[in-house]
């Protein structure tokens, strides 16, 4: 017998069979990256996260610091503010008018741990806001993970990143980013999304 060769309508099924499995590898990947709402490292590899049970709140990576954190250009000490979001907050709940007023909840006491874990013994009024990384209205918690003392001053401080937050959560409601996307955006930099702004 001589050698078999393939007809070419076998060779076109195993090319479509195979393209089909390649699409499936790589929509299941894509979906696991969709569903655990991981932000990538600079690997791009997606970081672990946990739930801490006293707050419901879903924390990027653990912070490895508690204190002796620093603030670098606006932004704040990775090691100690990693961000953290509710994993229960979805894009309705965000575009919901009241939304943050509902969800704030930052005493006194937590505002004091956060300003000593940064080293501010005192402040003036208005000096700097206790604020969060990932914002309430992008589905921010209030875990101290997610919180650093901004200041006002040098600019961009406390009050440019307000306009940073208004413009992303306009743009997750209005459909043009997802929550996800806006999230692990205002968490990484910030000041990057606000020099478009300007």
């Amino acid at each position: 017998m001589k050698g078999s060769k393939l007809k070419p309508m076998h060779l076109l099924g195993i090319i479509i069979l195979l393209a089909l499995a390649i699409y499936k590898f790589q929509t299941n990947s894509n979906q696991n990256l969709i569903n655990t709402g991981s932000p990538a490292n600079e690997t791009g590899i997606i970081s672990e996260t946990e739930t801490s049970s006293s707050t419901g709140a879903t924390i990027w990576d653990q912070a490895s610091k508690s204190s002796n954190c620093t603030s670098n250009n606006a932004l704040p000490d990775s090691a100690c503010t990693p961000g953290a979001i509710l994993s229960t907050a979805t894009v309705s709940d965000i575009c919901t008018p009241g939304y943050s007023s509902k969800v704030r909840n930052v005493p006194e006491s937590l505002k004091n741990a956060v300003y000593t874990a940064y080293g501010i013994m005192s402040h003036s009024p208005g000096q700097y806001e206790v604020d969060h990384l990932v914002s309430l209205e992008l589905g921010g918690s209030n875990d101290q993970t997610n919180l650093w003392p901004e200041p006002a001053e040098p600019r961009p401080g406390f009050h440019e990143k307000d306009r940073v937050e208004d413009y992303l959560h306009q743009q997750v409601c209005n459909g043009s980013m997802t929550l996800e996307q806006a999230q692990h955006s205002i968490a990484s930099d910030w000041l990057a999304i606000y020099q478009t702004l300007k």
